[in-house]
C-alpha cells in the first residue's frame, strides 16, 4: 500500500487480539468501524491542510480517547482497585524527540499531555501525580474525578477478572481489554507521513483490566510500543510485557536501517515470526518515508485502517 499523490498518509489501530466474527455483534462492529473512521478523518484533515505528522497523530488518537469503545481515555479499563491509570506517548520522527506519560488518573486525553511533555518539558517521561501537576501548571484542565472514565462494560470486565482471580485461589488475573469474555488487547495508536516528508507516531492505552501496583506497559516506552525516526513510524498493540522485552517497534526500524529491509519485510518478519516465536501476540501499524503502510498482526483480529493522499482508504477488523 503506497501513497501516490502529494505523499501523505495515515494509519491507525484500536487494539488487537481474539476478535472473532462469531462473537461480534453488528452494533459493536459498527461502533468500532465508525471510531476508526473518525480517527482517520481527524488525522487526514490535519495532513490535507498541510499540518504536521505530529499534529495528525495526536488528533487521530484523541478521537479514540474520547470514544468509550476503545481502551484509552474515556473507555479506559479498571485497575484492581477500581480506578483508571493511563499511559501515552508521542514521537516526532524528524527530531526523534518524544513525550510520554504513565499512570495518570485525571487526564481526559493522555496523548495531549504526552505532547505537552514533548513541547514544554526538559524531561521526556513523566508519571502519576507529577505528570498531572505538570499538566495543571501548563493550563491543562483535569477531570474533576475518575468517574469521567467509568463505563458499565469496563466495570463488568473487572468483576469478571476478580471472579476468576478468586476462583484461582487469589492468583492475580490481569486481563487485556476484552468483550463478552473474549480477550483482546486494548490500545489505540496512529502513525502518519506529512507533505514535508516527516513521520510521527502516537499511542495511548488504559492498560490491563485488574492491573496492580502502578503497572506500566509498552505504550509509553520508546522502541517498544511507540517509535519514529526519519525512515519509519510505528505504533504497537498487544501484550505489553512481551512487547517491551522484544523492543518490538525498534526491532522493525533496526531491520530497515541495518539490513536495508523494506517496511513490509521488516514488519512482517518481526510481528509474524520473531515476536511470535518469542511468545508475543499483537500487531502494529507502521508507515515509511515513501508513504508505504504495513499493518501486520499475529492475533485473530486488529481494529485498523489507513488513508492515503490519493483517497485510497480501508478499514478492517478481522484476520480472515
Amino acid at each position: 500500500m503506497t501513497s501516490r499523490s502529494n505523499n501523505f498518509a495515515i494509519a491507525v489501530h484500536g487494539g488487537a487480539g481474539v476478535i472473532l466474527r462469531q462473537f461480534m455483534t453488528e452494533e459493536r462492529e459498527q461502533a468500532y468501524r465508525e471510531g476508526v473512521a473518525s480517527s482517520m478523518k481527524a488525522g487526514c484533515e490535519v495532513l490535507k491542510s498541510g499540518g504536521t505528522a505530529l499534529d495528525a497523530v495526536q488528533a487521530a488518537v484523541m478521537v479514540m480517547e474520547d470514544d468509550s469503545v476503545f481502551n484509552a481515555g474515556k473507555g479506559a479499563v479498571y485497575t484492581h482497585d477500581g480506578d483508571h491509570e493511563m499511559d501515552a506517548c508521542v514521537m516526532d520522527g524528524a527530531t526523534q524527540d518524544f513525550g510520554a506519560v504513565a499512570a495518570v488518573r485525571l487526564v481526559a486525553n493522555p496523548i495531549k499531555l504526552a505532547r505537552l511533555v514533548l513541547d514544554e518539558s526538559p524531561h521526556v517521561f513523566l508519571a502519576g501525580t507529577g505528570a498531572e501537576r505538570f499538566a495543571e501548571k501548563h493550563g491543562m484542565k483535569l477531570v474533576e474525578d475518575s468517574s469521567y472514565f467509568d463505563t458499565k462494560h469496563r466495570w463488568r470486565q473487572l468483576q469478571q477478572a476478580l471472579k476468576r482471580e478468586k476462583q484461582n485461589a487469589g492468583k492475580p488475573h490481569t486481563q487485556l481489554d476484552h468483550s463478552d469474555d473474549r480477550e483482546k488487547m486494548g490500545t489505540v495508536g496512529a502513525v502518519a507521513l506529512d507533505i514535508n516528508g516527516n513521520l510521527a507516531a502516537a499511542t495511548s492505552t488504559g492498560g490491563m483490566t485488574n492491573k496492580r501496583f502502578g503497572r506500566i506497559g509498552d505504550t509509553p516506552i520508546v522502541g517498544a510500543g511507540t517509535y519514529a525516526d526519519d525512515k519509519c513510524a510505528i505504533s504497537a498493540t498487544g501484550v505489553g510485557e512481551m512487547i517491551m522485552r522484544a523492543m518490538l517497534s525498534f526491532d522493525i526500524a533496526a531491520l530497515m536501517e541495518y539490513k536495508n529491509m523494506s517496511l513490509a519485510e521488516a514488519a512482517e518478519l518481526v510481528v509474524m515470526t520473531k515476536f511470535k516465536e518469542f511468545g508475543g501476540s499483537g500487531g502494529v501499524v507502521a508507515i515509511d518515508a515513501e508513504g508505504n503502510v504495513a499493518m501486520p498482526f499475529n492475533t485473530d483480529g486488529m481494529y485498523r485502517g489507513y488513508t492515503l493522499a490519493d483517497g485510497t482508504s480501508e478499514i478492517a477488523i478481522f484476520g480472515d
